[in-house]
């Protein structure tokens, strides 16, 4: 089961502000990428379902994370149907994330207490996630449905929402400030925050830096 409540892990995820999104069939080297996250002072972590046997990657790495990464809320993300949530969550996923919104997937997490932010792109499928339960919800791709000016416009009328952003976000200063200036409650990176070069060279240290930066940026 998760380690964290409900509450405790939305509170983590918002605290942090920034998740990094990330897959790797290589158990060893997710382990090294949590890790330099985590030494970076990221909180909430999302491992991708995007692989063959990812779920297997999870459970070593989620037990890595309890021992090393005592802090750290894990979740799944990629979550397209209620036998994979229920997977992830008796693996003890701290929190569920889709692309789209799954309203199986919703009624498992809330019968279990497990945070779920669905996929919305409008404002309509965000009051629709909302009324089925999901506190935090994933707008996405962000960028394309219209970037930090999309969540200010929708705060208006929406003041109570969770938006986690996901797409089009970066690890510079500029844009981890509009988003931050936006009123969104946490965005969701990958790759850029991950650069290929940086990953085969095994510079940890340089992902730590970058964590650290971006969480200056993005909560300063």
């Amino acid at each position: 089961m998760s380690k964290f409540n409900k509450i405790d892990t939305i509170s983590i995820i918002r605290k942090t502000g920034i998740v990094p999104v990330f897959y790797n069939s290589d158990v060893e080297l997710s382990k090294k990428v949590v890790k330099a996250c985590y030494d970076g002072g990221i909180r909430a972590f999302e491992f991708t379902n995007r692989g063959d046997g990812a779920h297997k990657v999870f459970e070593q790495l989620l037990a890595f994370v309890r021992a090393e990464c005592p802090e750290m809320a894990l979740g799944a993300g990629t979550i397209l149907d209620a036998g994979t949530a229920s997977l992830y969550i008796q693996l003890g996923a701290d929190f569920l994330v889709s692309p789209c919104m799954v309203e199986e997937v919703v009624r498992l997490a809330n019968r279990r207490g497990i945070p779920y932010s669905p996929g919305c792109g409008s404002v309509t499928e965000i009051v629709h996630a909302q009324e089925l339960g999901c506190d935090l919800v994933k707008v996405f791709p962000a960028g394309n449905v219209g970037g930090p000016s999309f969540v200010k416009n929708v705060l208006g009328p929406l003041p109570w929402a969770m938006i986690m952003c996901t797409g089009a976000v970066e690890p510079t200063e500029d844009n981890l400030r509009a988003w931050a200036k936006s009123g969104v409650t946490a965005v969701g990176m990958g790759s850029k925050l991950f650069p290929k070069e940086v990953i085969a060279g095994g510079d940890w240290a340089a992902i730590s830096e970058l964590c650290r930066k971006s969480l200056g940026w993005f909560n300063g």
